[in-house]
């Protein structure tokens, strides 16, 4: 799903832009998988869920269940709208596409964004079918654009309704964003928490890439790079995308590919810079702070197996001069 992105101010400070999205999913002949479900969320957390099996409207965080009941059943019964319009739209879709049984998906995310300081807004809707992308809100024209051959049947039937339009351009306007506002004052406690970053350069093996990893950290915003002596170091670097950890914390790494010999005898430097917090978080590529499996065997293991060989074959050399001393004391015998 959309990232959630960020903008440099003069001072180098990061700020949020905060989000609102929702991911509707209907399936068709998908087992053991709910025939519609509903997921929001803002600014990546999860805060509701609905899906046909159980048909309630079921808030995901506190803040969110300090919401007056008027307003739950009010969205169960929009999301009970929901289940039974896209169930309808996946008989549309496989009649117009003479498709007959069989596993099919479509999926629907729409949302809006907005900015902390400049105040500007964007919405986004997109519409997929069986994994492809099928139709994309245009916030120019204000209509549905059809992405595949396929889809342009749909597209002309949205933007001839009239209403529908009308809907998404008022929502897209006004309501998206006045939901957003309040859900992010109503969870700022969570939303707008800071927490630093664990960062750790890992490396597989002295000619695998060292990888800058921050992990553990919120909000999402981060900028993760690398820099040979205080410049950033675009060439042979590569970037990796921003990961939910389990404790809705994130994770991001990013890949620098050099010779040994090169980092050994120049300054390079991994710096971590998370929205909310002005530290940032430097990493300097030296060999003791690479985390590694692979280690050369240490001087002194070595010495240790060599006097453990060494003492195996002073064994050896006792045990057949036992032997053979046995033997000619047996003959004199």
């Amino acid at each position: 799903f959309r990232q959630v992105t960020l903008k440099f101010l003069g001072t180098g400070t990061m700020v949020m832009t905060h989000s609102l999205e929702h991911f509707y999913t209907a399936s068709s002949e998908l087992h053991n998988f709910p025939e519609f479900m509903v997921v929001g969320m803002v600014d990546g957390v999860q805060m509701v869920h609905y899906d046909s099996n159980i048909q309630k409207a079921v808030p995901e965080k506190d803040w969110m269940k300090q919401t007056d009941t008027e307003f739950w059943e009010k969205e169960k019964e929009n999301f009970f709208y929901s289940q039974k319009s896209f169930k309808a739209e996946v008989a549309n879709l496989k009649q117009h596409l003479n498709q007959s049984g069989g596993v099919h998906i479509l999926q629907y995310m729409y949302g809006c964004s907005r900015d902390d300081e400049t105040e500007q807004t964007e919405g986004f809707g997109q519409l997929g079918y069986n994994g492809e992308n099928f139709l994309e809100y245009d916030m120019e024209t204000l209509t549905w654009k059809s992405r595949k051959p396929q889809a342009n049947f749909m597209q002309d039937e949205w933007n001839s309704d009239i209403s529908r339009l009308g809907f998404w351009k008022n929502y897209f306007s006004q309501t998206c964003i006045d939901c957003l506002k309040k859900q992010v004052d109503n969870g700022k406690s969570t939303l707008m928490r800071t927490v630093p970053p664990s960062v750790s350069l890992l490396q597989k093996t002295p000619s695998s890439p060292v990888t800058c990893h921050a992990t553990g950290f919120y909000p999402s915003g981060v900028m993760v790079f690398w820099q040979k002596y205080g410049k950033y170091q675009h060439e042979g670097v590569e970037h990796g995308e921003i990961l939910f950890n389990d404790d809705e914390t994130f994770q991001k790494s990013t890949h620098l590919t050099v010779m040994p010999e090169e980092w050994k005898n120049n300054k390079y430097q991994c710096v971590v810079q998370v929205t909310g917090i002005k530290k940032d978080f430097i990493k300097v590529l030296t060999e003791s702070e690479i985390q590694t499996n692979w280690k050369d065997p240490a001087p002194n293991i070595v010495l240790y197996i060599g006097g453990v060989v060494a003492f195996l074959l002073v064994v050896v050399v006792v045990v057949v001069g036992v032997i053979i001393w046995k033997k000619k004391s047996k003959k004199g015998e």
